[in-house]
């Protein structure tokens, strides 16, 4: 079960992360920040900010999406590509100069708090240090041995120490949103 990816969302979260760290960081570092601002998010509140799907690589768990965006040169990024750049030499993306500030009109002032705090928290460690003492220690990440295998909410939430019942609730919710977007999605 996955909601539907809203780039402009996820370029807003993504943004304003980088915004905090002075406008630039290596793009695994921004990853692994958005995987727990989402994990922190459906603890707190039983839906993810950046609305991305999750996997487990080496490194530990990835905004799969995000990750793409990020990673895949060739695949058209109407709205991130307008706020953030391409990787550059030494792995980092940054805010663009040229762009406007991205708007900030799809997150809550609770997300926007909750991006914030988990910044605080960790955002001025060295990736590294991220991997190995916060990502890999997760209970929802397995070594995929160079590929990636998918992390499922139900994943997150078991970790977390949900209870079945309040899994259950959370997933019927979760369910209850997508058939929301499917319903009121543009067809074309």
């Amino acid at each position: 079960m996955n909601l539907r990816f809203d780039e402009a969302k996820a370029t807003q979260v993504a943004a304003l992360v980088l915004k905090l760290r002075g406008g630039r960081m290596h793009y695994i570092k921004l990853i692994k920040i958005l995987y727990l601002i989402d994990r922190e998010g459906l603890k707190r509140w039983g839906i993810p900010v950046t609305t991305d799907r999750y996997v487990s690589m080496d490194h530990g768990p990835v905004v799969s999406n995000i990750f793409n965006l990020i990673t895949d040169g060739d695949k058209p990024k109407p709205i991130w590509s307008r706020y953030i750049s391409p990787i550059l030499g030494d792995y980092e993306v940054e805010l663009l100069q040229d762009a406007p500030a991205p708007s900030t009109d799809r997150l809550s002032r609770a997300e926007e708090s909750l991006i914030a705090e988990v910044y605080e928290e960790i955002g001025r460690k060295n990736r590294w240090d991220i991997i190995h003492n916060h990502m890999h220690k997760l209970p929802e990440w397995r070594p995929p041995d160079g590929s990636s295998i998918p992390i499922h909410i139900r994943q997150i939430l078991e970790a977390l120490g949900e209870d079945r019942d309040e899994i259950s609730a959370t997933l019927k919710e979760l369910r209850s949103a997508i058939a929301v977007e499917e319903t009121l999605a543009p067809v074309f």
